[in-house]
This record gives structure tokens, sequence and C-alpha cells, in this order.
């Protein structure tokens, strides 16, 4: 199964999430509503070097997709899912867009 981490105030991961919805292949983890979840996005994003660019530029580095085999990307293609046109920096950290 492949997590899907991100949030519902995320245009970016509601793109995504609408194309996995009842598939059983895709968990949606929708970290701003438990902690424990934030906690472990927080880790992959704290360790993992696919973050590394998103840091770079101020982004959260969502949504985030952790494969079967568990390596982490931020490629919906790799997931096997499109990228919508918002897909790419709607959530900065410093505060522009989302």
């Amino acid at each position: 199964m492949i997590k899907i981490y991100g949030m519902k105030s995320c245009p970016d991961c509601t793109a995504v999430w609408e194309q996995v919805q009842g598939d059983t292949r895709y968990e949606v983890i929708d970290f701003g509503l438990d902690v424990r979840q934030l906690k472990a996005f927080l880790k992959l994003r704290d360790h993992d070097p696919v973050f590394a660019e998103a840091k770079a530029r101020g982004a959260a580095g969502i949504p985030c997709f952790v494969l079967e085999d568990g390596r982490v990307t931020l490629s919906p293609e790799e997931a096997g899912l499109s990228s919508s046109p918002a897909v790419g920096g709607a959530c900065r950290i410093d505060g522009s867009g989302c």
C-alpha cells in the first residue's frame, strides 16, 4: 500500500487525494488531524534527503508518498498518479501560496 501524507487544507494534497478515492492501493494520511501522524511525517522530512530541495525552496514537502518498497518521493507520477497544475508549490513555509 502506498501512503500519501498531507493535509486537507493543502490544494496540492487534495488534488492527489481526489485521484485515489476508493482505491485500496493507497492510504491517505491527513497529519493535520493526528499529532502522531504529524510526527511520523516530520521524522521522514527531517531524515530523508528527498526533502532537501523542497526545504531549500521553503516548501512543506507535501504531498509526500511512501511507496510499497519504503522509498519516499514527492512525485505523484512515481506513485502511479498524475500531477495537477497546482502540484509543486502551493504550500510554502514562508506563508506564500496556500
